[in-house]
């Protein structure tokens, strides 16, 4: 995988070299606990440490009541929380009224990541794109930055007359990661499952799955839960990329439910 030397191996055997823990305790803040903020580490995006001590983060899509209310679309925030439940980034995303009620949830937008600093340490930027299978020549993009103004990857929507299936690719384009999801993306009383693979697509070493909320959450609200797996020694770079994978996954399949009901004139 060009310079990023991560052992491609089965999930659940997360290998590479040992990160030394955090000293420091855990931040309570406003009611929510904070991930220890991590020492720096050379050569290192800052705020991108987080990453180095994690094989999996969850992330939880804020309920905003006008949405359910309403049925207006809002500008979307998120919870991005490790295994523990502490939480380790807040992201919010930016975009104007007139492009959520418009386009729902093909829009374009910016999502900003911000740390327990204040820090905006990602930012993923997703321009206006065709998303519909029979213009190959236009699909779906995500560019990631870490810090902002700095490109560390993308994700890329590859044609496929049958299945989701995307690349990630690190500042360069070249391809570090293959993203492979379920023929039928349909969350019905159970999580749906995005496989990552090798380039070559002969290992498995990673996952974004979409978890199944319940009927009355996933009827009435297009507030979603997703997890992320990933090999412990990947470079954070991918890692900040395959967040951003993520959230495109997210607004492409499930970011449905209040907008549809705007469209329509739902109010």
């Amino acid at each position: 995988a060009g310079n990023y030397a991560f052992q491609a191996q089965p999930m659940g055997f997360p290998g590479g070299p040992a990160v030394p823990p955090v000293q420091n305790q855990p931040i309570m803040h406003e009611g929510t606990i904070w991930m220890p903020i991590p020492p720096s580490i050379p050569n290192c995006p800052p705020g991108l440490e987080y990453l180095t001590q994690i094989d999996q983060i969850l992330i939880h899509q804020e309920i905003e009541l006008l949405e359910v209310l309403t049925g207006f679309e809002t500008n979307n925030k998120y919870e991005l929380k490790n295994a523990l439940g502490q939480r380790v980034y807040f992201a919010a995303e930016d975009s104007d009224c007139l492009t959520r009620v418009c386009c729902g949830p093909a829009r374009s937008f910016t999502i900003r990541i911000i740390d327990n600093l204040g820090r905006e340490v990602i930012t993923l930027q997703r321009p206006l794109r065709c998303s519909s299978c029979c213009c190959p020549c236009c699909l779906q993009e995500m560019e990631v930055q870490a810090p902002p103004g700095t490109t560390v990857g993308y994700v890329v929507q590859n044609w496929h007359a049958c299945l989701p299936k995307f690349t990630i690719q690190d500042e360069k384009r070249m391809d570090i990661l293959k993203i492979t999801g379920p023929c039928v993306v349909c969350s019905c009383c159970e999580d749906v499952n995005f496989e990552v693979k090798s380039v070559d697509e002969t290992c498995t070493v990673g996952r974004i799955s979409k978890h199944w909320t319940g009927f009355v959450k996933e009827a009435f609200t297009d507030a979603d839960n997703f997890g992320i797996t990933f090999p412990m020694d990947l470079d954070v770079k991918m890692k900040a990329v395959m967040i951003g994978a993520c959230f495109l996954i997210d607004f492409m399949f499930f970011e449905h439910g209040a907008d549809k009901k705007q469209r329509a004139g739902v109010w």
